[in-house]
Parts: structure tokens; sequence; C-alpha cells
């Protein structure tokens, strides 16, 4: 089965705010693997990803470099032989927005 192509935003053309607790509840029962972490202004919702080595993980760090670049939003990415943990947050809204899950959705459309 083919998945859709995922669209890029021009997030600077997108007024962006915070979403409830509610909403991020609702939103990270359609993100499988991804889960809340943090609280306040530096709650981020974050996923590990796991290879078989370091140039596998180095090659899925450059393809999320991709993606981030195209979204003009980046993630925290904590990066170990065989691992990368992606966390992302909007630090202008001081939490989560719609910007955070769609970029989760574009890191995990890599693997599928």
């Amino acid at each position: 089965m083919n998945a859709a192509p995922l669209k890029t935003r021009d997030w600077s053309q997108v007024k962006r705010r915070a979403l409830t607790p509610t909403e991020v509840v609702q939103r990270l029962v359609t993100a499988p693997g991804w889960r809340l972490s943090g609280d306040g202004a530096s709650a981020a919702i974050e996923k590990s990803f796991r290879f078989h080595g370091y140039h596998d993980t180095m090659a899925f760090v450059n393809a999320v470099a991709f993606i981030a670049h195209g979204q003009d939003h980046h993630p925290e990415l904590v990066v170990t032989w065989g691992q990368c943990i992606v966390r992302f947050n909007t630090h202008d809204v001081g939490g989560i927005s719609d910007t955070d899950f769609d970029c989760a959705a574009q890191v995990d459309a890599l693997l599928a």
C-alpha cells in the first residue's frame, strides 16, 4: 500500500499556537510511538528510533535534517550508536503546536 505524499507547509504563513493539553493527547493517539516529554514551555513530543549501526543512524539523521530545513522547524536530536531520539517543540509558542505533529509525521514517513 502506498501512502499519500506528505505536504510541506510554509510555517511562516501560518499563525501558530500552542495546543491545549487535550489537543496534544488527541494528536498523540494518531502518532504511534511519539510520547509527551517535559511540561509547560519545555513540553515536547519525542520518539526513539533504533538502527543496525552508526551509519544507518546517521543516514536517518541527515534525512531528518533535510525535512527540518524544508519545514524551517528544527528538532532536538540525540544521536548515539544505533539510536536517534527526535524531540519536537515550538519555542515561539511556548509549547507543542501542529507544526510538531506535522513534522513528526514526515519523520515517521522516512521509515514507512
